[in-house]
């Protein structure tokens, strides 16, 4: 069990960079709430199919719900779609690879959040690596002219590291209600998160949108061959970021996502012929030694 965080993690960050990568498509195309709701209401009918081959597939069935998990979840539920309404508003005004490293701030957050909250373990090797990788996201999102930030710039900065935050509650609250269940292995626990999770998240937006804007949602299914590659791409990513907190510390999992960065990068240098300079690759390099030191202080701690 020791390596399948990481891979977990890791599936997950890559699914999820495509994810982004078609939800920004389509916010020019159907608006910020109608490609928020996209990720929610299109992927929960994915993460429906999930839970039902992860109870073919073990054998479990669903386990029961409690006052705890159900608040933790609602919690998770609720700021992640803040979340990422702020993450594709930032996306409007900063390349792809920019608002995804300001949004992946959240790591030192988290670990402290987390460990005061939930009970996370949080050691000084640990805590040490978070904040060299987090700082290494830092290097890579800003200019080296940094006094002489534009105004411009801080508008698009406030959006994304608030983003950053909410998406670190949003671990925080899934992986609360995944330990707050009462049975059941990690599988099927995080699998039974992911669709409470997305039915709660798609009940609200729908009633909002039926109650005060139907345009986006209706504009959504005249695209919904790219909404339904956004929401299955969306419930695939988070079936495995549930996977990774059913596992491990919601730092951890955090910290390692930090190599959706690197990918964001790739993507924007490539399917967004937007440039990569060098600083940001200075950026990427402490990136990497942060994960590779919280990956080695995980392994310290297994063999003591």
């Amino acid at each position: 069990m020791a390596g399948l965080w990481v891979a977990a993690t890791l599936i997950a960050a890559t699914a999820q960079t495509a994810r982004n990568a078609a939800q920004s498509g389509l916010t020019a195309r159907i608006g910020t709430l109608g490609a928020t709701q996209v990720r929610f209401v299109f992927g929960l009918p994915f993460a429906m199919l999930f839970l039902w081959l992860v109870t073919q597939f073990t054998g479990e069935g669903v386990p029961s719900l409690t006052r705890t998990s159900l608040g933790f979840t609602a919690l998770g539920a609720v700021v992640q779609i803040a979340a990422t309404a702020l993450m594709l508003i930032t996306m409007k005004s900063r390349s792809f690879a920019v608002t995804t490293a300001w949004i992946k701030t959240e790591p030192v957050l988290v670990a402290l959040i987390a460990a005061a909250v939930i009970g996370d373990p949080l050691t000084l090797p640990v805590l040490v690596a978070i904040m060299i990788a987090t700082a290494g996201v830092v290097i890579l999102s800003t200019k080296p002219e940094v006094t002489r930030l534009m105004l411009s710039d801080l508008g698009p900065a406030a959006t994304g590291l608030l983003a950053g935050l909410m998406f670190g509650l949003a671990a925080i609250g899934f992986r609360g209600g995944i330990l707050a269940l009462p049975e059941g292995g990690f599988l099927i626990r995080a699998s039974t998160v992911l669709v409470l999770s997305l039915a709660i998240q798609s009940g609200l937006l729908l009633l909002w949108l039926a109650l005060f804007d139907r345009t986006p949602l209706t504009a959504s299914f005249g695209v919904w061959r790219t909404s339904l590659l956004a929401g299955f791409l969306g419930a695939f990513a988070s079936q495995f970021w549930f996977i990774g907190f059913s596992l491990t510390t919601a730092a951890n999992v955090r910290t390692l996502a930090l190599v959706e960065v690197l990918m964001a990068l790739a993507v924007s240098a490539w399917v967004f012929r937007q440039p990569v300079t060098g600083r940001q690759k200075v950026g990427m390099a402490v990136v990497v030694l942060g994960v590779g030191l919280l990956l080695a202080a995980q392994g310290w701690q297994r063999s003591r």
